[in-house]
């Protein structure tokens, strides 16, 4: 009986030991870990320790080369959390370079377990963004590329799951994920199939049953009686937000974009400027504008004096290529750029960007104007893509949408030349017949580099430039 007993106790040790045992989920076992004296349940241990790697491994996810010699990031916001299950693919956060904001997506299927960062810190190429735990076995030691992560830009702000692409937000990716919805199986129906807010909530209230708040569905409005008096209703003053005084000084640390503006500004001022001035009658440019803007309205594109102002600096540069070009670091030798990407100086929430417009000698005004639309609200939303912010080759500044006539612009290296324009004034001129009359004027100042570009090269492409403006229909002939 006694022996009958022993080996009932004996059998029963291996479920005792994994009870008492269990495999933490975080740690990696590749060899054996635990021995036991006795002989016979040695095969018993063995396993046991099977099971604890087939549980998973938690895999350091690091942070991508996103290219551009760019070494650290700053993290904007989490898309994720400790606890949440992620998929290939699956947005993990977004990081605002010196250059453009990048979403960072997931390479494996997992659950997340450690965020290395807290938003606004400072986060540096190759080092851990956070510990994912994977279902499934690795084989050997987990692989110190992993700094190869799929960085996408918002540019290109989609998923790729199982060959299938959806197209959405960050903000749209935000609400899915907190509602635990898979954008692979909302139906979008945004332009090419991108899913909107909208989507999204349908998409919960079918699931959950739920009503839609009053303010996501729009109501029919009522029908007003013929003799009722229409009184417009009047909408509260926006509340004017002062800002709080404490009379404390206060330390902040720059920016991605601001440390961006210090080394170009810094490599700037090695450049001798030359400026140069002149004002440029736009009445016919305005009068062929207003006519026009009906027209590019009716296609859903916004048409400004921008489009004309870059075409004119394109056909200008077709004549002085010389504005359209860079030096090396020894200034030794001109490279002469083969096309014409001009940057439009931009007002943004994050600052100074000076996203470009690719080939505009190959566009037309009214695909410019396209162009500067999408450029315009990228900015606006904080989407500029690194794509659109590099490469440039000749800038204009509209400086004078916020206000101003002349001022001094600094060339952005590797660029030679950069022209910024003031508002348009309505001013008295006198016309052919010595006659007084109502003209708008448009200031100009130029910058170039002394180093290459000479005074009467600057002038001349300005008096070449200034034609196309005040004779609109000249720029016809050049058209290609």
């Amino acid at each position: 009986m006694a022996t009958v007993r022993s080996l009932r106790i004996l059998r029963l040790l291996p479920q005792v030991a994994s009870r008492r045992f269990k495999p933490c989920p975080r740690l990696q076992v590749d060899q054996a870990v635990y021995h036991h004296p006795s002989h016979c349940i040695s095969q018993q241990w063995r396993a046991f320790r099977a099971s604890c790697v087939a549980s998973g491994q938690v895999l350091q996810f690091k942070l991508s080369d996103i290219g551009e010699g760019i070494m650290e990031v700053t993290v904007k916001e989490w898309y994720v959390k400790e606890g949440d299950k992620v998929s290939q693919f699956d947005s993990i956060c977004e990081v605002q370079s010196d250059k453009a904001s990048v979403t960072i997506t997931s390479r494996y299927d997992g659950i997340i377990r450690k965020l290395y960062y807290d938003v606004d810190a400072i986060a540096l190429v190759g080092s851990p963004l956070v510990d994912i735990e994977t279902d499934r076995e690795q084989d050997g030691a987990p692989e110190e590329d992993v700094v190869k992560t799929p960085a996408v830009s918002h540019e290109h702000t989609h998923q790729q799951i199982k060959g299938h692409k959806t197209q959405a937000t960050p903000a749209v990716r935000r609400l899915a994920m907190e509602n635990n919805i898979k954008l692979s199986e909302v139906v979008g129906t945004g332009k090419d199939g991108r899913i909107l807010k909208e989507d999204i909530l349908n998409f919960l209230a079918k699931q959950t049953g739920a009503i839609l708040p009053y303010d996501e569905v729009k109501q029919p409005a009522p029908p007003v009686a013929s003799t009722a008096l229409k009184t417009p209703a009047r909408s509260p003053p926006p509340a004017v937000q002062r800002p709080a005084f404490t009379g404390k000084d206060r330390t902040e640390p720059l920016n991605g974009f601001q440390k961006a503006m210090v080394r170009t500004m810094t490599a700037a001022l090695k450049i001798p400027h030359f400026g140069y001035c002149d004002e440029v009658d736009m009445t016919e440019l305005v009068r062929l504008r207003s006519e026009l803007k009906g027209l590019a309205e009716s296609r859903g594109v916004k048409l400004s004096y921008m489009p004309f102002f870059i075409k004119a600096a394109s056909l200008g540069l077709l004549q002085f290529p010389i504005l359209n070009a860079s030096v090396d670091e020894d200034c030794q030798n001109i490279i002469y750029k083969g096309s014409h990407n001009i940057g439009l100086a931009m007002d943004t929430p994050q600052g100074l960007l000076v996203p470009n417009v690719k080939g505009v000698q190959g566009l037309s005004v009214f695909d410019i104007a396209v162009e500067l639309n999408r450029l315009q609200a990228l900015g606006s939303a904080g989407e500029l893509g690194t794509a659109d912010l590099t490469g440039g080759t000749f800038t204009l500044s509209n400086i004078g949408s916020i206000g101003g006539t002349y001022t001094k612009p600094v060339i952005l290296p590797p660029e030679v030349a950069i022209g910024a324009l003031g508002k348009i004034q309505v001013l008295p001129r006198f016309n052919s017949r010595g006659e007084v009359v109502k003209a708008h004027i448009v200031s100009i100042s130029w910058s170039a580099d002394h180093r290459v570009i000479d005074g009467a090269t600057m002038c001349r492409f300005s008096n070449l430039w200034r034609s196309y403006l005040e004779r609109p229909s000249s720029m016809v002939l050049d058209l290609k």
